[in-house]
Formats: structure tokens, sequence, C-alpha cells
């Protein structure tokens, strides 16, 4: 990693721990079910902390390799949980903007792979669903791929990729990633089927309704349920 790199790490790390408060910190990990320990910082004060380091034009990142080393180092090496929530907001910071494409996303895997919980994985997806709008084709079939992948936290993120698309919403591409999971027991993943139907039935509610009736017997009621929530 470039010494600009270390420094922003250092200094990120450094700033979190100001705002530790260990009574706190029990009470998010046995909320989160984390084993890896929180500082104790709420997500206001740890952005009110990590923002201006962000913003800092002597800690800015030159190349994507230094950007991606520091979103990796903060993430594969953390101590604490804010450090990740650290790592999510350095690469979806608008400094960086332009090296959320397509060459970004085996590092966005790995995050999502290795992260393997709701709250690292629902923000990393926000970055997908961006990728995802800049090379529709492309991202389309990584997102099909990651359907059907073993790793429950991939076909959770291919399916609520386009939460935020609204009627930039490809169906054909919604329903391709739902279809695999539709018999998946797993929690995780029929509560982010109904979370993307019920998302974007606000878009479209005729499309989501008719989604549900023609596919009534193999969704979970869990999934129906919220689909259908606002309708």
């Amino acid at each position: 990693m470039t010494d600009r790199g270390t420094e922003l790490v250092d200094a990120l790390r450094a700033a979190l721990r100001t705002g530790a408060d260990a009574e706190r910190a029990v009470g998010q990990q046995g909320y989160m079910k984390s084993a890896m320990p929180f500082l104790g910082l709420t997500s206001p004060g740890r952005r009110a902390l990590v923002r201006p380091l962000l913003a800092d034009p002597a800690l800015r990142l030159d190349t994507r390799k230094a950007f991606e080393r520091a979103v990796l180092t903060l993430w594969d090496e953390a101590a604490f949980r804010e450090e990740r929530y650290a790592a999510l907001d350095l690469l979806r910071h608008r400094t960086y903007r332009s090296w959320r494409d397509p060459d970004v996303m085996p590092l966005v895997e790995h995050l999502v792979v290795t992260g393997a919980w709701w709250d690292l994985v629902d923000e990393t997806s926000n970055v997908v669903g961006e990728v995802l709008l800049l090379d529709p084709e492309g991202e389309g079939l990584r997102m099909r791929d990651w359907s059907e992948r073993e790793s429950l936290w991939l076909r959770r993120s291919a399916i609520i990729s386009q939460l935020r698309h609204k009627e930039r919403t490809d169906t054909d591409l919604l329903e391709a990633v739902i279809e695999p999971n539709l018999d998946d027991h797993e929690f995780f993943i029929r509560k982010a089927i109904g979370w993307a139907l019920r998302q974007y039935a606000r878009t479209d509610p005729v499309w989501v309704q008719t989604f549900v009736d023609r596919h009534t017997h193999r969704l979970s009621g869990l999934s129906r349920r919220e689909a259908l929530k606002h309708l």
C-alpha cells in the first residue's frame, strides 16, 4: 500500500477509536450477533469522524490500486466492526465514484462473501446496484450468476441489487435473480425477495402483483407479505 494509503487507513482507525463507547459496544455486538467486537460508535458519530478524513486532499488516493488496497486493508484487517463500515464509507465516497465501475466488482464480491451478514452485505449491494446501471448487460450476467451461487450472501446481493433503480429496474433481471431462490428456506433470502418486490411495487404495483400471482405457490409467506405490504 502506498504511503498515502497507509496514512489514510491509520488516520481512519485512530479517528474511530476516539469515539469508542465500551458500554454501547457490548449492546451493539449482541444485537448484531457479531463475532467481531464493536467500538460503540453510532452511525452518525462514525460518519462525523470519517467524513473529513475522506474529504481531505492531503489523504486523497491517486490510483485505483491504492484505493482498492485501502478498502481491502480496512476490511480484512479490521479489529472492530466500525472499521469495516469505514471501508464501505471509503468505497462509496464521491471522490472515488469513477472507480466504482465493473473493474471494482471482484473487490465487491470479496466484501460480500467475507462480510457474510446483512448489515455489511446490504450496504455493499448499493455499490453493486450502482455498477449495474453503468453496464446493465455485463453486470446483469454477473447478477444472474450470483443468484445461483452457493453463497447465500451473493444471492441476496443479486436479488436486492436494483432496490434503488425505480423506473430503471430491469424486470427480466429481477425475475431472473428471484426465480432460482424461490424454494430457498433461508430467512435472509426470503426477506430479500420480499424487499426487492416491495420496493419495485412503489414504481410498478401491477407488475409486482402479477409476479406474486404467477408464483403464489412457490413464494414463501414472508416474501409474499413483504411484496404486497403497500399494495
